[in-house]
This record gives C-alpha cells, sequence and structure tokens, in this order.
C-alpha cells in the first residue's frame, strides 16, 4: 500500500471515531507522527513558495529530507521545537493604495503544521455543520454559491442579513482557541505546538513583535483555527439555540468569515440581529456597524420604501432579475469592487510589463483572463465577464502605446495584433447549461 493510501485510511480511522464518539476527547494522537506521516505533509506543502526567516526553501529542505524530517519528529515530541517568527508583508488589497498583511512561515513549519492538520481534521470535519464551506476538502466557493441561490429562490422573497467581522483573523482570542480544543483534543504534544504558534512573534522591518490575538499568519492551520472559532461562536449557536426559538424557517452560508444569514420571517430577522453583537462580543470580535445589515431581498414588485434589495457574497451581487420568459428569479454578478480590483491588477501588470515581447503578454494576460473566468464564471454572469475582457482589450492598448519614443499604436494596428494574438473570449465555466 502506498504511503499516501495509509495516511488515507489512517485519516478514515480517526474520523469514525469521531463520528461515533461526538462527546470523545481524545488524549493520544501524536503517535501519528512518525516519519511516514511527515513525508505526506512534506509531499502535500508547495515547495516553490516565498522563503521564511530562515531564508531556506522547500527544495533545500527537501535535499536532506529524512534527516530534518526525523530531526522535526524528536524536537516536535520532546517539546524542544521552536515556532520561529513569521515574516510579515504587505500585498495590495484592492484599487487604491490601502494593504493587508499576509505572514510567511518557515517551510519546516508549514510542514509540521500540515502534519498537525492531517491530524485533526478529520475529527473536526465530524464536527462542523455543511452550511460551512471556506477551507474545508471538497467544499469549495462554487458549491456555497449555489447553495445560496437554490435557497434564495424558494418562496420569492427573503430577509438577509450580511455579516461583516472586523479583523477576524487579527482579534481571535487564543484563551477561547485553548478552550475549544481543549473539548476535543487533549494530546499534550498537540497542543503544545499549537501553544507555540500562537506565540509565534512576528517580524517586520528587523522587529519582532508578540500578537496577543489572532490565528498563526500564513499557517495552514490558520485555516481549520479559525473554522473552529467560527463553528462555536456562530454555527452551533445559530443552528442549536436560535433556529429553534425562530417562528420560521431560517439557513446560514458561511465561508471563512464570510457569512449570510437567511430568514423568511422579517421578525425573526430583526431579532437575531439584535443579538449577534452580543454573541460575536462575547468571543473577544466586534460586528461592523455599517456593513453588518438587514436586508429585504424580493423581487422589486415586493418591496417596499427604499430597502436595498442585493447584497454581496464571496465576490459576487446576487439580486432579483427577470428571466427571459419574464419570470422573477435570483441573479449574480461580479460585484463592483471586485471587477474593479481584477482591473487594478491588469493595469498594474500591463504598465511595468508594456515593454515585454507581445508573445509573453499575450501569454500572461490570457493566464489572468482565464483565471477570471474560472472563478468568476457561472451561469448569468456572462455580460460582467464580456465587460472585464473588453476593459483588459483597452488596458493593453494603452500601455502598448506607451512603450516608447516610437510611433503609437493606432487601433487598426492592435486590432491587427489581437487577430495574431487573440484574448481568450469570456466562457462561463459553472455555467449550469455547459455539458459535465
Amino acid at each position: 500500500m502506498s504511503s499516501s493510501k495509509t495516511i488515507y485510511t489512517k485519516g478514515k480511522r480517526i474520523a469514525e471515531l469521531a463520528r461515533n464518539a461526538p462527546d470523545m476527547v481524545f488524549t493520544s494522537l501524536n503517535h501519528y507522527l512518525d516519519m511516514e506521516w511527515l513525508k505526506e505533509a512534506y509531499r502535500l506543502t508547495r515547495k516553490d513558495g516565498a522563503k521564511g526567516v530562515d531564508g531556506k526553501s522547500g527544495r533545500e529542505y527537501g535535499e536532506n529530507l529524512e534527516a530534518n524530517l526525523q530531526d522535526l519528529i524528536n524536537r516536535a515530541k520532546t517539546g524542544t521545537y521552536r515556532a520561529p517568527p513569521v515574516r510579515r508583508v504587505y500585498i495590495p488589497k484592492g484599487s487604491g493604495a490601502e494593504t493587508r498583511p499576509i505572514g510567511i512561515p518557515t517551510f519546516e513549519d508549514k510542514v509540521l503544521q500540515r502534519a498537525v492538520v492531517m491530524i485533526l481534521e478529520p475529527i473536526y470535519e465530524e464536527d462542523f455543520y455543511s452550511f460551512s464551506y471556506g477551507f474545508r476538502r471538497g467544499r469549495g466557493a462554487h458549491q456555497a454559491l449555489d447553495y445560496i441561490w437554490r435557497q434564495t429562490m424558494v418562496g420569492k422573497g427573503k430577509w438577509v442579513i450580511e455579516l461583516d467581522i472586523r479583523k477576524f483573523f487579527d482579534r481571535v482570542s487564543h484563551d477561547h482557541i485553548r478552550m475549544l480544543l481543549n473539548q476535543r483534543v487533549s494530546d499534550g504534544v498537540l497542543l503544545r505546538l499549537i501553544a507555540k504558534w500562537l506565540n509565534a512573534g512576528v517580524l517586520e522591518d528587523m522587529q519582532i513583535s508578540y500578537p496577543k490575538s489572532g490565528t498563526p499568519q500564513g499557517g495552514v492551520i490558520s485555516p481549520l483555527l479559525a473554522n473552529l472559532y467560527l463553528h462555536e461562536v456562530l454555527d452551533k449557536w445559530f443552528e442549536t439555540e436560535v433556529k429553534p426559538r425562530l417562528a420560521k424557517r431560517a439557513i446560514m452560508v458561511r465561508y471563512a468569515d464570510d457569512g449570510v444569514l437567511i430568514f423568511d420571517c422579517e421578525r425573526d430577522a430583526r431579532r437575531v440581529l439584535e443579538v449577534l453583537p452580543k454573541r460575536f462580543l462575547k468571543f473577544g470580535l466586534t460586528l461592523h456597524p455599517a456593513k453588518t445589515r438587514l436586508l429585504h431581498f424580493a423581487p422589486k414588485s415586493q418591496c417596499t420604501g427604499s430597502t436595498p434589495r442585493n447584497f454581496d457574497f464571496l465576490g459576487f451581487t446576487h439580486y432579483w432579475g427577470q428571466s427571459r420568459k419574464g419570470n422573477w428569479v435570483v441573479k449574480r454578478k461580479t460585484a463592483k469592487d471586485r471587477l474593479t480590483r481584477s482591473l487594478h491588477r491588469i493595469k498594474e501588470y500591463c504598465r511595468r510589463y508594456r515593454h515585454e515581447s507581445l508573445v509573453k503578454q499575450h501569454k500572461d494576460l490570457s493566464r489572468k483572463l482565464k483565471g477570471h473566468y474560472s472563478y468568476y464564471g457561472i451561469t448569468g454572469n456572462t455580460n460582467s465577464l464580456k465587460v472585464f475582457q473588453h476593459e483588459v482589450s483597452k488596458v493593453w492598448y494603452k500601455w502598448l502605446t506607451r512603450r516608447g519614443q516610437r510611433k503609437s499604436i493606432c487601433w487598426e494596428s492592435f486590432n491587427n495584433i489581437q487577430t495574431k494574438f487573440p484574448l481568450p473570449p469570456a466562457v462561463a465555466v459553472h455555467s449550469c447549461l455547459r455539458r459535465k
């Protein structure tokens, strides 16, 4: 049996134990951290990522793999492993000057975190609810979008709460994470490692700081801890305490820290909106007062006053529109801020690489367009895709005319270029009308 199949079998065994004993606390799990387990974690870890504070790449680490992994196992189990600081860098957040920080752990840290996630994930996957889609194996954004579309289409009119958690990944309480972990896992080796990652410093401008809250920046284990946190803060609370007290049907969809709550009854929605800030505050989190809002999501004929009828979720604006047959249906289009952000990145690329060969520019732009289509290419969003493709073409033309002191390229010449180097046409990759 291959190593991957062996690891898969062991993972299934952990999941089976968790499923059959939902209240069970796992006391001994670190025996899974052996050479075979760590080799699989190494295989699953990206080798060409940015380097951490030690300056070592994945390929360099693999040159003496078995010795490095055995040393890592020994340090992890004896408690001598020290979680290195995370190197912090900033990347653009949108179309403006605003940026957001990301963390870059060392490659060895990524491998060990991956190994621990491989142990814990089968346990918590049995606890998590089906309406949680973010950072879970076999689940993704398009499944969440499909689920929310089907739920909003039922009944022709809902009340929707858009959730916006302020700086969630920076404000997660370490004490609460430890408490939640202890409810399911009491293995000293794993808990000690997670505590070290929570307390690992952040290196920025040659200065190390030690945040007292937040999940490990850029860490493989961060998404799992985030899901565990919001499972307790929101999912479990909504499912077991809120829904039984409501007058009518309500559902929730969550993708990481992005979520919406959908209600059949306005009174139910307003009652939940009133208690949500108190619930989050109990766990050290706050909701953005302006971005967390309640709206009547219904066809225009059913809405009254100036109540907004659209909401954004996972990069799409969800709105009611009429089909070709004149029926009211829920439609989705690329959210305005996401379209602007994507075009800004295209502009930056064209500006920076305008002197490169047409072959390279065409190859890179085609890849970027296909990447855009692979996410935003859903049923009914073809018009937005066409707008994006057209704007990319205009941006490319603009920066090709600024390649130097030579005569500017006229539009006719650019059309000839596009004939030779055509940009990929807009394609709804995930359209339900396409054959599987």
